[in-house]
């Protein structure tokens, strides 16, 4: 028996929003504003509708500019150690300058 999703279309737009910031800074790396503008919308409407966005979208978006976190274009990537045995992934934003640390689980 499958499970029924609460907003589907919501999410099915969510979704388009995402893959449309992807595809436009693909073609055309200069095209920041608008895969911002992009994963704005898809924050906002995940906001008003109280849904739950997947960890690995979340990790790809900047909390401070709502700008779509692309190692090479949009972001800086840089591995890190606390100790000897944790790492940790370091993305920076071009754009505004926030910093996002993610673990690096074997």
């Amino acid at each position: 028996m499958a499970i029924q999703l609460k907003d589907k279309d919501a999410y099915q737009r969510m979704n388009y929003l995402y893959q449309a910031a992807h595809c436009v800074l693909s073609q055309n790396p200069e095209n920041v504003e608008l895969a911002r503008f992009y994963c704005f919308t898809q924050k906002t409407i995940a906001r008003r509708l109280v849904l739950r966005q997947d960890p690995s979208v979340k990790r790809t978006l900047c909390k401070k500019c709502c700008s779509l976190l692309i190692p090479g274009v949009t972001a800086t990537t840089r591995q890190r150690r606390k100790n000897s045995k944790t790492r940790f992934t370091v993305l920076r934003c071009l754009s505004c300058g926030q910093s996002k640390t993610l673990l690096n689980d074997p």
